[in-house]
């Protein structure tokens, strides 16, 4: 093994393993694989995601050197922001809902952010806050849910580390919808690439992309309650919704199958998988997962 000069070289290099033994236990067919897309302090894609979005503004001249950075999260993307800023020499102000635990608030502060506390009833109302912010500030707004360095990220990154493993030999590519980013960035990648068919996951309890109501679930990272604007459906051709308790399940069984720590989001991509096989048992299939949950 070569040396690495910098630990951030190694957040964006995203492996791509078999899941057979867990696709014998469900006793299926086909075969299925899995895009590990996260790293990084937050063990999710948010890390790898913070520091491409940071770059690619730099690259763009969208960001001057030491520009104050401003963004609308109090969640797994705040906390990925303030480190990658911290490295990168970025003041970070991060807009949150003032009912924030205080003890995320007091962790945000922590890593080098300036928390500011908001009235805000939904990340809608967050955003325009944090929006409004950057403008009289002269700052950065960073704008994980609408900007579209989010998706150029998965087109440079997410999506050449999948075709660079299978060789674009797919049927089907599964991703869970949060931001709207991955999906949309690995998608269109592989639409240029590809006749893989891309499958959208989102919660049974909160089918917004299907034109559904928002409701309560525990599937962290996806099933936002809303669509987010980085979101680009022409490149999706089909949508599965999986319940909590379903992901849950099958995050569990890949753990202990497989030996990795899928978080619920990842559970429920791979649930929407089993889906896909069941219906073609000889499919290859790709789910990107985008987290771990650590066994404590």
């Amino acid at each position: 093994m070569s040396n690495i000069s910098d630990y951030l070289q190694t957040i964006g290099q995203f492996p791509v393993v078999s899941l057979q033994a867990f696709v014998r236990s469900q006793q299926l067919q086909g075969t299925l694989l899995a895009c590990l897309a996260y790293g990084g302090a937050t063990g999710t894609i948010k890390s790898p995601l913070a520091y491409g979005m940071l770059a690619l503004a730099q690259e763009g001249k969208l960001l001057q050197p030491r520009q104050t950075v401003v963004e609308a999260s109090c969640g797994t993307f705040g906390v990925a922001l303030a480190l990658a800023c911290r490295q990168l020499g970025h003041p970070l102000i991060l807009c949150v809902p003032f009912t924030t635990d205080h003890a995320r608030v007091e962790l945000l502060k922590q890593l080098g952010a300036s928390v500011h506390l908001c009235e805000a009833n939904c990340q809608q109302q967050l955003s325009q806050i944090a929006k409004e912010y950057a403008q009289t500030h002269n700052a950065y707004y960073m704008d994980c849910f609408s900007n579209d360095l989010n998706p150029e990220f998965h087109r440079r990154v997410t999506g050449p580390a999948i075709f660079r493993a299978t060789g674009g030999d797919l049927d089907f590519i599964v991703i869970g919808v949060g931001t709207g980013g991955t999906i949309t960035g690995v998608g269109e990648y592989a639409k240029a690439w590809s006749n893989a068919s891309i499958i959208a996951v989102e919660p049974y309890e909160s089918q917004c992309l299907n034109e559904g109501f928002a409701g309560s679930h525990s599937i962290e990272g996806i099933g936002l309650g809303f669509v987010p604007d980085n979101y680009n459906p022409y490149v999706v051709n089909r949508i599965i919704a999986v319940s909590s308790g379903e992901a849950a399940a099958t995050a569990h069984q890949i753990l202990l199958t497989q030996g990795i720590p899928a978080c619920r989001s990842a559970g429920a991509v791979a649930e929407a998988a089993c889906h896909l096989l069941r219906e073609k048992p000889s499919s290859r299939v790709l789910c990107v997962f985008s987290g771990i949950e650590l066994c404590q």
